[in-house]
């Protein structure tokens, strides 16, 4: 009965369309950066260099690239909320699950043989929820800024308002 329960509240955290991530995939990964009261999306692009449990809800890649000369390697959660979208850009042929070999490895050694693939039919995963949610941010973003243009005419009105008040005060004085 626990455990029915438990796979009941993992399968609702899961991600409805997750895109068919592998070892030696070059990956462009969006994902939702929250600043304070903003929020921005952020892109990581990077090899694949491991998938781990690619059936569960804690589907991870841990994805690697040079930046500035300096490897950095992060992980995402596949089904996580802040993790938008996942791109494949490159396939390459790799034959093992871990490339951790490509750690010690710089310049030409590293690369990867390139294989063809279709990149429209990877990618063309549509999650409605992901979808919705861009859109909704996007509408609260355009009313927030009518709001600030209403509040700023509004102010200048009141501005107006007083400068014009004023003006009448000092023509009946003189």
């Amino acid at each position: 009965m626990s455990f029915e329960l438990i796979k009941k509240v993992n399968d609702a955290q899961k991600k409805t369309n997750v895109v068919d991530v592998r070892s030696g995939d070059t990956v462009r990964v969006h994902q939702k950066i929250r600043e304070g009261a903003k929020e921005r999306i952020q892109i990581f692009e990077g090899v694949v260099i491991r998938t781990d449990r690619r059936s569960s809800h804690t589907a991870r890649i841990t994805v690697r690239k040079i930046a500035s000369g300096v490897g950095v390697e992060k992980s995402f959660l596949i089904h996580n909320p802040l993790v938008e979208k996942i791109e494949v850009v490159r396939r390459a042929k790799v034959r093992r699950n871990y490339l951790s070999f490509l750690r010690n490895r710089s310049g030409k050694s590293a690369r990867l043989k390139s294989v063809n693939f279709d990149r429209e039919g990877v990618n063309n995963v549509h999650d409605a929820v992901a979808e919705a949610e861009e859109v909704r941010l996007k509408e609260q973003a355009q009313i927030e800024a009518e709001a600030k243009l209403a509040e700023k005419a509004a102010a200048e009105a009141e501005l107006e308002a007083k400068q014009a008040e004023v003006e009448a005060r000092h023509a009946t004085e003189a």
